[in-house]
């Protein structure tokens, strides 16, 4: 069952209209006042947000920027040796700064040339049909915050690190944002929560998590692995199974670990044709059919 809302830090809003994010007892941050001003501050923008305003312009601390360029140069290195071809050809297309934290409306304008999608800002966890429905429209709900600079290679939770370098770099590639914006349009056929659930199961199990066979290696183009300075280079160690959709979409996980499972596809087209396939079609008679089977 994909339980997103344990990787976010949950955001309240008073009845005196302050903005709290609830940092758990083991976050690097949790234990540091100026952080947890800043992750109020930054989530109360988001909040205030409204499609069609100008997106939130955050001022970056110099340490903040210190731990982007840190983050930025090893995963660069990183994607090189372990990402398929798909995703480094895109991420230099897309071309992100180095040197500075960019701004949402900077990553839509490296971006919209590109697939045409957007990003959005988003304070925290953004419930899932309107997370994934958001799709359709080439939209992506982005945080803006970046992790603790006490740990700089290190989150509990997706911050611009995983949005951006993790999900804006794969969305450079039209393949991928083709198969985005197929998830954003199931959405809009299913009716049953469950039948949601399924669907982000196998989003985390492809786009998230994924793996594939080129040139006799297996490589990434899952967010999720782009985006973690750890597992990246973990990642062959998990036991790899075929593209299952069935599999994918019933599997129980821990999402804290690393994954000791991964889905691997034997070329882009495959996970086109099974995962692609399967967003293209999916609503809730062919979830429930899926549920009925044996695994």
């Amino acid at each position: 069952m994909f339980t997103e809302a344990q990787l976010y830090s949950p955001v309240t809003k008073g009845a005196d209209g302050d903005v709290t994010v609830h940092l758990s007892d083991e976050h690097p941050g949790v234990h540091d006042p100026l952080y947890r001003i800043r992750r109020n501050a930054i989530a109360a923008l988001a909040l205030d947000y409204r499609p069609g305003a100008p997106v939130p312009q955050i001022e970056y601390t110099a340490e903040e920027q210190e731990v982007w360029r840190i983050v930025s140069a090893e995963l660069a290195r990183k994607r090189e040796r372990y990402a398929c071809t798909e995703v480094i050809e895109a991420a230099r297309r897309l071309a992100l700064p180095t040197d500075h934290i960019p701004q949402l409306d900077e990553v839509t304008a490296h971006l919209l040339p590109l697939t045409g999608f957007r990003y959005a800002p988003a304070a925290g966890l953004v419930p899932l049909r309107e997370f994934f429905g958001s799709f359709a429209d080439r939209i992506f709900h982005s945080t803006q915050y970046i992790r603790h600079h006490s740990a700089p290679l290190y989150t509990p939770e997706p911050d611009t690190v995983h949005e951006i370098l993790g999900h804006a770099n794969q969305l450079a590639s039209p393949r991928f944002a083709a198969l985005y914006e197929t998830v954003g349009a199931a959405v809009a056929r299913l009716t049953s929560e469950r039948a949601l659930k399924f669907l982000a199961d196998v989003f985390w199990f492809s786009l998230e998590f994924g793996v594939v066979r080129e040139h006799g290696e297996v490589r990434c183009y899952g967010a999720g692995l782009l985006s973690s300075f750890g597992e990246i280079e973990e990642f062959r160690d998990a036991r790899l199974r075929p593209l299952h959709i069935q599999e994918m979409g019933t599997a129980v996980y821990d999402i804290t670990h690393y994954q000791p499972v991964l889905y691997c596809a034997d070329s882009i087209a495959e996970i086109e044709d099974v995962v692609g396939g399967f967003f293209a079609t999916v609503d809730d008679e062919v979830v429930a059919g899926l549920l009925e089977q044996p695994v």
